[in-house]
């Protein structure tokens, strides 16, 4: 039996034990800000062209249909509630998200948002992220209104917050089109100190409505992603600058949540080294089980990274064995990897502590 045989087996087991846990009665609330990553289908009921509600997106998902996530199954939220033993989050624009529903809380995330304003206006209608934090301000006169105040503010304050921004202020916004507005203005260097500032805002407001558990992601390896590799690659390396971007803006933006924990007196936000998770597999697919770490599973020209994912779209057989869903978005089995990671994940990948760390010492409050 090889080594690499063993690990893998027990990577299957160590999995199966965290996906298949039974729901638990009373498991804490979890919301969820950000943009596509994160998106459980808001962007199903806005006019938008950031939208994955067609074929074969959620292909590999239980109903086999499409939802509206990014993905060809589950997405992160969806595998982190697992971890949780809850049911997954509903979008908050979804009709059904009413009644109890609400006590499992809420997907606020919108497809094409970033950390800046102007970042997605090419797709129109979204909900950009100071709109998501209003929506969290309703959600919870909606939850008060079912429990009363006090429980209603017990139980934001004691629920599970992931927030995933920053990607889109670079891929469609920064490097949108050779000259952009915002390359224009500023260097690389500028540009993410500018996106930092800006996020350190967004997470003193989530505090200020209450937030006090906030898994925080930074980009993921966007200049490797297979949409960089078809419009930017020299001979199938990955993209220079969106690279050299997710480089200066992930160790910035755990110093910035460092900062905020200190100056809060308590470890409210944690860092989830993003990047650094995805790098492993694209660096070394065979050794997690892929293929390839470069092509998309869906889609079309060089690296099956141009455009969307269609019906039209070149689609592989064995969704497992790709790192890549689509030309920006990873497969459930990628999301899977990454979960698990964020879940007992070393102070490499996870700073101050790992999920598995921060429910242990919840349980105990």
């Amino acid at each position: 039996m090889s080594r690499q045989f063993f690990v893998n087996v027990v990577l299957a087991i160590a999995l199966a034990m965290v996906f298949l846990l039974p729901p638990a009665e009373g498991a804490r609330a979890f919301f969820v800000f950000g943009d596509s990553l994160v998106d459980n289908g808001n962007n199903n009921y806005l006019v938008t062209t950031a939208r994955a509600d067609s074929p074969p997106y959620g292909i590999d998902y239980p109903t086999h249909r499409p939802t509206g996530r990014f993905s060809n199954g589950y997405n992160i939220p969806d595998l982190i509630s697992q971890a949780l033993g809850a049911e997954s989050t509903l979008a908050y624009l979804n009709p059904e998200l009413n009644g109890e529903k609400l006590l499992v809380g809420a997907n606020f995330a919108s497809a094409g948002i970033g950390i800046l304003n102007d970042t997605g206006i090419q797709f129109a209608n979204i909900i950009r992220i100071f709109q998501q934090l209003e929506l969290f301000a309703e959600y919870q006169q909606r939850l008060a209104a079912i429990i009363g105040p006090d429980e209603a503010q017990q139980r934001v304050n004691q629920g599970l917050v992931l927030i995933t921004l920053g990607g889109n202020d670079y891929v469609n916004n920064y490097f949108l089109t050779p000259i952009s507005a915002r390359r224009l203005q500023y260097n690389i260097q500028d540009y993410s100190v500018l996106l930092i500032s800006e996020y350190r805002k967004i997470l003193l407001r989530l505090y200020e409505l209450g937030a006090r558990r906030v898994l925080v992601t930074g980009t993921g390896p966007i200049g490797c992603v297979p949409a960089a590799l078809a419009t930017g690659s020299r001979n199938g390396q990955c993209a220079e600058g969106p690279q050299q971007a997710a480089a200066i803006f992930n160790p910035l933006l755990i110093n910035m949540l460092q900062g905020l924990n200190q100056e809060i007196g308590s470890d409210i936000f944690v860092a989830a080294n993003a990047v650094q998770m995805q790098n492993n597999f694209i660096s070394n697919p065979g050794g997690f089980g892929f293929i390839t770490s470069k092509i998309a599973c869906c889609g079309q020209g060089p690296f099956n990274g141009v455009g969307i994912c269609t019906v039209a779209s070149n689609l592989c057989p064995d969704r497992n064995v790709y790192a890549f869903w689509d030309p920006f978005h990873p497969t459930e089995r990628a999301n899977r990897i990454i979960v698990q990671t964020i879940l007992t994940g070393s102070d490499e990948y996870m700073s101050p502590m790992n999920l598995s760390t921060i429910m242990a010492l919840d349980s105990k409050i």
